[in-house]
C-alpha cells in the first residue's frame, strides 16, 4: 500500500517553485506539478509580452524533467473576479489595493487548494521564502507562519492572510534556504529555470506600468495637483500627547490614526494631472512638477474632486504619521488564539509593505476597530494596503488599513 503524501504545487514556471518540487521529492513526497492560468483577458493587457505562455511551457519541462505529473488549471475567471476587480475598485476609491496578498488568500490558497483536495492531495506547496511550523497548546496544534531564512526575500508579509486552516494545508520547501542556495540547487539538477529573472511587478499583465493597466477601465480626467503646507491647523494631531497610547481617548486616538482628509479650498494649484486614481499615497515619480527645491510627496489622492495633494520635502506632516486604523471588519488573526479583545492592547514589531524594516508599535482593540501606533513616524501609510504586526520572526495577524 502507497502510504506517501500527496502534494501538489504551484509550478509557477521560475527558479523557485522548480526547487521546492525537487526538494519535496527528495523528502519522500508523491509530487503533481500544477500551473495556473491567472490572465488572458487581451482587452486588459495592452502588451504582447505577457509571459504567462512562456512560463506554462517553463514549468512543463520542470515536471517532465522531475518526472512528475503536470497539468495547467485555467483560474482566470475568478482572478479577474476576486483580483482584478477588486483592484479597479480600490484604485477608483482612491484607495491602494496590494495584489500580491489578495492572490494569495483568495487564489493560491483558497481555489487552488480546493482544485489540489479534488486531486486527493494531502498539501499544497509553494515557492515562498517563508516557513511553517506547528506547536500544540491546550490539546490543539497551532500552525506558526514564520519568516524566510534570508532576510532579503521573505514573503510572510504578502501571507499575512492566511488563517490556520490554509496553513494547515500549506507547504514552504524552500523558507530555510537563501536565495543563493534555491539557485545552486536549481543549476545542480540541471532545471530550465536555473538562470531565470524573477519575475517583477503585475504578474499577469506583462511588462505594463500600473497607470497604463488601470486606464483600460480608470479613464484619464484632468485635475489638479495642489502643494499644501505643513504649518495648517489640520495637523494638530501630529502633536502627541503624554502618556502611554493605551491612556489616550479614542477622540486622540482618531486624530492620530484616521486618514488626513483635505478639501478643495486648501493648498496652492502647482501643476496638473490625468487621474488622481492612478495615484498613490507616499508616491514621489510621475508627478512631472519641476522648480520645488525639496521633492514633492503625494499625501492625499481625492477621487470625487480629481485633485491630489502633494507635501514639500519627504519630513512633511502630511506624509509622516504616527498611526493608522483597521476596522474590525478587517481585522485578521493567524493567530486566533492571540486575537486582541476589546478594552486590550499589546506590543508587536509592524511593517506596511513589503521589505520595509520592522517597526514597533502598540495595538490597542477598541469597539470599531484596532489602532495601530507606531514607536517611530511612517511614511506613506496608504489606505487599502496592508499592516502586519509579528512577535519576533512569527507573522500573529494583519488588517486592511482605512
Amino acid at each position: 500500500m502507497n502510504t506517501k503524501k500527496r502534494v501538489v504545487i504551484g509550478l509557477s514556471g521560475g527558479v523557485d517553485s522548480s526547487v521546492a518540487a525537487s526538494l519535496l521529492l527528495d523528502q519522500g513526497y508523491e509530487v503533481i506539478g500544477m500551473f495556473m492560468k491567472n490572465w488572458h483577458d487581451e482587452t486588459v493587457t495592452i502588451s504582447n509580452e505577457c509571459p504567462w505562455m512562456e512560463d506554462s511551457t517553463d514549468a512543463m519541462l520542470v515536471a517532465e524533467k522531475l518526472g512528475i505529473p503536470f497539468q495547467a488549471i485555467d483560474l482566470s475567471e475568478e482572478y479577474k473576479e476576486r483580483i482584478v476587480d477588486y483592484m479597479f475598485a480600490e484604485y477608483e476609491a482612491g484607495r491602494t489595493p496590494n495584489p500580491d496578498i489578495l492572490c494569495n488568500r483568495e487564489i493560491k490558497f483558497d481555489i487552488f487548494l480546493k482544485a489540489a483536495q479534488k486531486l486527493k492531495a494531502d498539501f499544497v506547496a509553494t515557492g515562498h521564502y517563508c516557513q511553517k511550523d506547528s506547536i500544540e497548546m491546550d490539546g490543539k496544534e497551532i500552525h506558526r507562519l514564520i519568516a524566510g531564512a534570508d532576510n532579503n526575500k521573505d514573503q510572510s508579509y504578502f501571507l499575512c492572510q492566511l488563517d490556520q486552516a490554509q496553513l494547515a494545508k500549506a507547504l514552504f520547501p524552500i523558507g530555510h534556504l537563501q536565495k543563493s542556495e534555491v539557485r545552486a540547487i536549481a543549476k545542480e539538477k540541471d532545471l530550465i529555470t536555473a538562470d531565470k529573472k524573477d519575475s517583477q511587478g503585475l504578474c499577469f499583465i506583462g511588462k505594463v506600468k500600473l497607470p497604463d493597466f488601470l486606464q483600460q477601465q480608470l479613464k484619464p480626467k484632468k485635475g489638479e495637483i495642489k502643494v499644501v503646507s505643513d504649518e495648517l491647523p489640520i495637523y494638530q494631531n501630529q502633536n502627541i500627547p503624554e502618556g502611554l497610547p493605551e491612556t489616550w481617548s479614542e477622540e486622540t486616538l482618531d486624530a492620530i490614526c484616521l486618514p488626513i482628509h483635505y478639501n478643495p479650498d486648501q493648498g496652492k494649484k502647482i501643476g496638473e494631472h490625468n487621474g488622481a486614481h492612478y495615484f498613490t499615497v507616499g508616491q514621489r515619480k510621475g508627478l512631472n512638477v519641476g522648480g520645488t527645491g525639496k521633492p514633492l510627496f503625494v499625501i492625499h489622492t481625492d477621487t470625487k474632486d480629481n485633485i491630489i495633494y502633494t507635501g514639500l520635502g519627504e519630513d512633511h506632516p502630511g506624509l509622516m504619521r504616527k498611526g493608522l486604523f483597521v476596522k474590525t471588519e478587517d481585522i485578521h488573526w493567524v493567530r486566533e488564539d492571540l486575537k486582541l479583545e476589546v478594552g486590550q492592547s499589546a506590543k508587536y514589531l509592524s511593517r506596511i509593505r513589503y521589505r520595509q524594516p520592522l517597526s514597533a508599535a502598540t495595538l490597542i482593540m477598541k469597539e470599531k476597530g484596532l489602532y495601530v501606533i507606531f514607536d517611530q513616524h511612517q511614511k506613506g501609510i496608504a489606505s487599502g494596503q496592508f499592516v502586519a504586526w509579528y512577535k519576533d520572526e512569527e507573522t500573529i495577524g494583519s488588517g486592511t488599513i482605512f
